[in-house]
């Protein structure tokens, strides 16, 4: 026991001098500045082309027609982008907008019947050709509005978009591809550009929604957890003020008999 504890003694604690670590830190400094880097170029995007302001603002535009007249946006993706499209559901509940997730192989075995007249559909693909996205929309009826979060930047470049004159892009590009950063074409800058995309148009339709309201409609979707324990203490000590102050305010004055 002694002894192993003796050469676990001697051995060198790990730091960022050494050579290995020193290139294992520089790779994570890397990945972090690329993804900056994409999400920078993507903000330029929707600040100066005419074309990605457009397809935002159509998007909530189309968004809300949909809630005003009763339906919910559907959406699509499959991969890592579909996770990126539950996350996006998920969001979108919490402020109140009628969402849910329509999984491709699902849809074509079924769930086909979730898409309702009012319903809008809105797909996630980096390539904007993927396979299973495309053949659920080979299914959708020509009356439902259509929506797809791709690396194109034009609409008529997007093959989910071919056919739907009244399609509606919101461009999700990365300034270099995944392989030429990292070596390997894993998605990583495209899904947190996705991801950004998709809480930035969750977060515009809120606002165009609730307006002042949407800390509010946020507090009553979400009581649970960390979030909800917080909103909830917050709440306590707001009340617990009013009273000391109308107690202040009152004091002094005769209680009637």
């Amino acid at each position: 026991m002694n002894s192993r504890r003796a050469s676990e003694a001697l051995t060198p604690p790990v730091t960022a001098d050494d050579p290995e670590v020193a290139d294992l830190l520089s790779r994570a400094v890397h990945v972090l500045s690329t993804a900056a880097s994409a999400l920078s170029q993507v903000t330029i995007l929707y600040q100066s082309d005419p074309t990605a302001r457009e397809g935002l603002l159509r998007a909530v535009d189309c968004i809300q027609s949909v809630n005003d007249a009763g339906g919910k946006l559907l959406i699509c993706g499959v991969g890592k982008s579909g996770l990126i499209g539950k996350k996006t559901v998920a969001s979108m509940k919490s402020l109140g907008i009628p969402c849910a997730f329509l999984h491709p192989a699902e849809a074509l075995h079924g769930d086909l019947g979730d898409i309702r007249p009012n319903d809008a559909i809105m797909f996630i693909s980096y390539s904007g050709k993927t396979a299973e996205l495309m053949a659920v929309l080979d299914h959708v009826p020509a009356t439902i509005p259509v929506l797809a979060v791709t690396s194109q930047t034009k609409p008529a470049d997007c093959p989910l978009l071919r056919g739907r004159p009244d399609g509606i892009l919101l461009p999700a590009p990365i300034h270099e591809l995944e392989e030429v950063s990292f070596g390997v074409c894993a998605p990583t800058t495209s899904t947190t550009v996705a991801i950004a995309v998709g809480d930035m148009l969750m977060l515009t339709l809120a606002q165009a929604m609730h307006a002042d309201t949407t800390k509010q409609v946020f507090k009553k979707n979400h009581p649970g957890g960390a979030i909800g324990e917080h909103a909830k203490r917050k709440a306590e000590a707001q009340d617990a003020g009013e009273v000391t102050h109308c107690t202040k305010k009152h004091a002094g004055l005769m209680t009637p008999s």
